[in-house]
């Protein structure tokens, strides 16, 4: 029996799980070099280009945002400031199929002075919390299978319906962009959503020959309280909002985050590139 964590490995802030919708939302207008995103396996190669790369190859992403406190009819709070690294990696399966796997990295900042912290005194309660890092990865055999069937997560590949894969695309001016949501499993607490749009240049979405697109990305999750946070039964939950951009390398990550994740967690800067188990 799979367990939640395992459901949720690489459902991070880039939305990785996202569910097809039954028909493709092509809307704006769309120029006659691109390709006809009515078809699954067009859309399958658009996803893998700007999710990561046609090749294999680390395809790491960088963001920043706030996350916000809600609670009944009060006005959401800023609670604390992240930034983290998304790192993906497609492996080709052939037939037209991918897995995507990756890990997600993400330490907080203080709201008022945007310093790294370790600790929170918690608004709600008046007691001071330890605050995690926000670490998960999963290799190969442990992503997710896009294929023209849509996108499925890898264990439970069985006991998820096909569906073609048609996705909900918007043109407008130079711009082309992607609106998508994460497909949680049941069962998890409410409330658990995730809304995101990834944004690329319209002349390299239209180029055949760019196999890694340069892409942006903005999202909102709404998700519970954070375990460390020790909120127990008090209503309320957490809304993250975030903005972040896909990198050339590692190399265009900023200084005092790279240090860091260098110190605090060197393996989640590359890959697991192993075998399925």
């Amino acid at each position: 029996m799979l367990s939640r964590r395992a459901w949720l490995l690489g459902a991070g802030l880039l939305g990785l799980g996202m569910a097809a919708p039954t028909a493709a939302r092509v809307a704006g207008r769309v120029p006659a070099p691109v390709p006809d995103l009515s078809l699954p396996e067009n859309n399958v190669r658009a996803l893998v280009r700007v999710m990561a790369s046609l090749d294999e190859e680390d395809v790491p992403w960088w963001y920043d945002g706030t996350i916000y406190g809600v609670v009944g009819d009060e006005q959401p709070r800023p609670l604390l400031l992240f930034e983290g690294m998304e790192l993906y990696y497609m492996y080709r399966l052939g037939d037209g199929q991918y897995e995507l796997t990756g890990n997600t990295l993400t330490f907080f900042r203080d709201v008022e002075t945007g310093k790294m912290i370790d600790s929170l005194v918690n608004p709600y309660t008046g007691t001071r919390v330890g605050i995690q890092p926000a670490v998960q990865g999963g290799g190969r055999g442990r992503g997710f299978n896009i294929s023209v069937d849509g996108v499925r997560f890898t264990p439970a590949i069985e006991q998820i319906p096909p569906r073609p894969l048609l996705l909900d695309w918007t043109f407008c001016r130079d711009m082309v962009w992607l609106h998508n949501h994460t497909a949680y499993p049941p069962g998890m607490q409410a409330p658990r959503m995730q809304r995101q749009s990834m944004f690329v240049p319209l002349a390299e979405f239209s180029d055949p020959v760019v196999r890694r697109l340069p892409t942006t990305f903005s999202s909102t999750v709404f998700m519970p309280w954070l375990r460390w946070m020790e909120m127990g039964e008090r209503p309320g939950h957490l809304v993250w909002h975030a903005s972040g951009a896909k990198l050339r390398s590692l190399d265009d990550l900023p200084a005092e985050y790279r240090q860091r994740a260098e110190r605090d967690h060197p393996e989640y800067l590359r890959t697991t590139r192993d075998e399925p188990a």
